[in-house]
């Protein structure tokens, strides 16, 4: 059992924290304005969560990921996480971020914007490409003929693994995308970005295998 530690609580942590509680695993929560907030959610998914401040939730997990608006990246707390595995699920869009410079130059992707606030953390980009409703839905056991495979990017092979391990035994499969550098071919509007797993409109998705995901990150362009 691995406890997983959530910076941020909107959909997509949520989602993950739900399939990690069906995995077996623990989950602590945090959010920007305080774990009383989070209570009904906690509530929800059961004795298997529970909420904290995003230092203690840092603290808790042994794989922490990181689910918030990339311009609250300065307030991500790098202390507790030095040594750890963080999956990064963000997004930039300037409309709610502002602009950042590196980011809008193309000098750096987010994961990497990200890495220079939590210098000593292994950092994975994972679980940014698919639609919270579809991540929910097209969960699979290992062995299913209709698992779908996730891209994954991080510098550290050994973040890489037990990212790897966490999210198979949430129910996906894993395409190695390459180094954070490469991470802008899973970003917004790529190929891989929400495509592969059907429109919004249909909440159930549709599952993608390790071709179709390797196809759309080789059909990327900057």
């Amino acid at each position: 059992m691995t406890t997983v530690g959530f910076i941020g609580s909107g959909n997509i942590g949520v989602t993950i924290a739900r399939l990690a509680i069906e995995a077996g695993h623990q989950v602590v929560l945090s959010n920007s304005r305080g774990p009383e907030t989070l209570a009904d959610t906690v509530a929800e998914l059961g004795p298997r969560a529970s909420a904290a401040t995003s230092g203690e939730a840092a603290a808790a997990g042994d794989i922490v990921v990181v689910t918030v608006p990339v311009k609250a990246f300065p307030h991500v707390p790098a202390v507790p996480l030095a040594g750890k595995t963080v999956i990064d699920t963000c997004n930039y869009g300037p409309e709610r971020d502002g602009h950042i410079p590196e980011l809008d130059s193309q000098s750096l992707t987010s994961s990497e914007l990200l890495l220079r606030y939590i210098p000593d953390a292994g950092v994975v980009k994972a679980f940014n490409n698919i639609f919270f409703k579809h991540l929910l839905s097209l969960a699979r056991p290992a062995g299913a003929p209709d698992r779908s495979y996730l891209p994954i990017a991080g510098d550290s092979a050994q973040a890489k693994a037990a990212a790897t391990e966490f999210i198979e035994s949430i129910g996906y499969s894993v395409v190695d995308a390459g180094p954070l550098a490469d991470s802008w071919r899973q970003a917004t509007g790529t190929p891989v970005w929400g495509t592969p797993y059907g429109p919004y409109s249909n909440e159930k998705g549709r599952p993608a295998d390790e071709d179709t995901i390797r196809a759309a990150l080789a059909a990327a362009t900057r």
